[in-house]
């Protein structure tokens, strides 16, 4: 491979390296993990309803650790919630470690559930006391599952009693986001969610008729009136990917190449060691010793020949050729003929060449003889004439091959 291939090759990894590192290093802060954390102020973010329960008075905190970590923790033991919002669609699960917590007297919310999608329009508002709610998905679920929030298509909002608790499913992610500031009946509904107050169990009219169970107020367990006020909300950042210095430390604790393995890097590495390997084995030769190209041997009589053609094309000295190129093969065709060197005449060759081959002489005459004219003759008619020398080549050898 020749040094402009390889530096292609060179610039080609540095560039597929540098388009890596750039987008992990420089890649938009709203991207799709961080979709739905308070700490994001794009569209997706829940950046403004956060500040929305915080001037309101609501005890809202942000959690960075784990599920487990939480469920240990005494200031969240009862009467609190959980509110866990996915960046991506996940199934209608509630772990062991969840269940257990709910079940002491705790709320948790999970918006962003998987729910098949109906013939309900993208995008749909319904009408609630503290204004409209705007829900931009086409999936719901069954009325089955008496949802709080929904339409004649089905529930976008709906929970189920767990011992003492209550866990709540939303199939819509962006329920609350900052993208619906001019909707405050979204960021009420999900605040009476979160704190069991009035403002997430009003009924929600469809248009026919109230699709919506006052689920806060009168839980599915209809024996139960009231529900408690919770004292504190908690919001888990930790799905995001935000997380407190001591748990950074527990989990990327060890020697390097552990740490690589449990970041962005990691794949980078092992893209980075491919590319490598590709190019040396593609391009580079770097295995063995190098091999040296030897030059072309250069055939002087070659090489005379075709500087003398050069010179006599350029100086329109065809008859000159003609005259050369046919001294020559009238020469050799005497030696085939058995006849020797010395210079005959047109017509003893001619004789001879019609006894021998028992071809006409007419053949032979119009080439043997001599030129009667100087002047150039074109290119045509040049290869034309070379032509025929070599058809009487033919002519011989044939004639030795088959004697008759």
């Amino acid at each position: 491979m020749n040094l402009s291939n390889r530096r292609l090759w060179l610039l080609g990894a540095i560039a597929i390296t540098a388009i890596i590192i750039i987008t992990l290093v420089f890649a938009p802060a709203s991207n799709k993990l961080n979709s739905g954390s308070t700490y994001n102020r794009g569209p997706d973010g829940y950046g403004a309803w956060h500040d929305f329960m915080t001037k309101r008075g609501t005890k809202i905190e942000r959690w960075q650790k784990s599920v487990e970590d939480f469920a240990k923790n005494p200031d969240a033991k009862q009467s609190s919630t959980l509110l866990r919002i996915y960046s991506s669609s996940i199934p209608e699960v509630v772990s062991d470690t969840e269940e257990n917590w709910v079940k002491q007297g705790n709320t948790l919310v999970i918006l962003g559930v998987r729910a098949p999608v109906t013939a309900a329009p993208f995008s749909s508002l319904l009408p609630a006391s503290a204004g409209e709610i705007k829900i931009d998905t086409g999936r719901r679920v069954d009325r089955d599952k008496k949802p709080i929030l929904g339409d004649k298509f089905g529930g976008i909002v709906w929970g189920k009693r767990v011992g003492k608790g209550t866990v709540y499913f939303g199939s819509a992610p962006h329920l609350a986001a900052n993208a619906y500031q001019d909707f405050p009946g979204n960021y009420e509904f999900l605040a009476g969610l979160v704190t069991q107050s009035e403002g997430g169990g009003k009924e929600i009219e469809g248009t026919e008729q109230a699709l919506a169970v006052n689920f806060i107020q009168n839980p599915i367990d209809r024996s139960q009136k009231t529900s408690p006020i919770l004292n504190k909300v908690w919001v888990d950042e930790y799905i995001h990917g935000y997380k407190d210095p001591e748990i950074v430390k527990r989990e990327y604790a060890g020697n390097l190449f552990t740490y690589l393995a449990k970041t962005p890097l990691f794949p980078v590495l092992i893209q980075g060691t491919i590319i490598l390997i590709v190019a040396i084995f593609a391009g580079w030769n770097r295995f063995g010793q190098p091999i040296t190209i030897s030059a072309p041997q250069v055939d002087n009589s070659e090489a005379y020949i075709q500087a003398l053609a050069g010179v006599l094309e350029k100086a329109n000295s065809t008859d000159f050729a003609v005259e050369t190129i046919g001294k020559a093969e009238k020469l050799q065709l005497q030696k085939a003929l058995l006849l020797g060197q010395a210079s005959l005449e047109s017509d003893t060759l001619t004789t001879a060449w019609e006894e021998q081959t028992g071809r006409k002489a007419a053949e032979l005459t119009e080439l043997v003889r001599s030129p009667s004219r100087k002047s150039r003759i074109s290119d045509r008619d040049l290869l034309a004439w070379l032509g025929k020398w070599e058809q009487i080549r033919q002519h011989l050898s044939s004639n030795k091959k088959n004697p008759k």
